[in-house]
């Protein structure tokens, strides 16, 4: 296995993860996020604007990175989001969990579950087993080869790009990547 370059993506994008947007896009958005983190709220809407300005030309790939040290309810959002993607509504477990940040604890993930009408003896079974939590691991411990060290963090065409300043920058991020190829 080659060295990984810190700040590049570690881990090629797969068929497991979640991807919003055209599939044979020329620019491919990584965001490694934590539900529960107000930075990736925050960020949310404006990759939904992204995804919509350059709609065919990007998509972009949802990766788990839950700050479990400070984010005390982010591991069980990721978990509830998997069991969402397990039954294909990922991205609407997303937004609920987005929407609803301030409520994250184990019964108001269940309602959402709920609310998307998800077959709920899976959902309670796979949560109680932590079948995605591997998973997450896995997700997190590529974010940490790639130097992700916070949330959110994203890579434009598995580059890292720095959104410290604003999301402008991933704005003009992608269109470069789609001007320079």
């Amino acid at each position: 296995m080659n060295q990984q370059h810190p700040f590049e993506l570690a881990v090629p994008i797969q068929n497991t993860d979640h991807v919003i947007g055209a599939s044979h896009a020329p620019v491919t958005i990584v965001e490694y996020g934590d539900f529960e983190c107000p930075n990736c709220k925050q960020a949310a809407p404006a990759v939904k604007l992204l995804l919509e300005r350059f709609a065919g030309h990007t998509r972009c790939v949802f990766r788990h990175f839950p700050l479990e040290e400070v984010h005390s309810h982010a591991l069980g959002a990721a978990l509830a989001a998997e069991c969402a993607g397990g039954q294909g509504r990922f991205w609407e477990m997303h937004d609920l969990l987005f929407a609803n940040q301030d409520h994250l604890k184990l019964p108001q993930l269940r309602s959402y579950a709920q609310r998307l009408q998800l077959d709920m003896a899976r959902y309670s079974a796979e949560m109680d087993d932590q079948v995605y939590l591997q998973r997450i691991r896995e997700h997190q411990d590529g974010a940490r080869r790639g130097g992700v060290r916070a949330t959110p963090t994203f890579f434009v065409n598995g580059k890292l790009q720095d959104v410290s300043f604003g999301m402008r920058a991933l704005f003009d991020a992608v269109e470069a990547a789609l001007h320079h190829g």
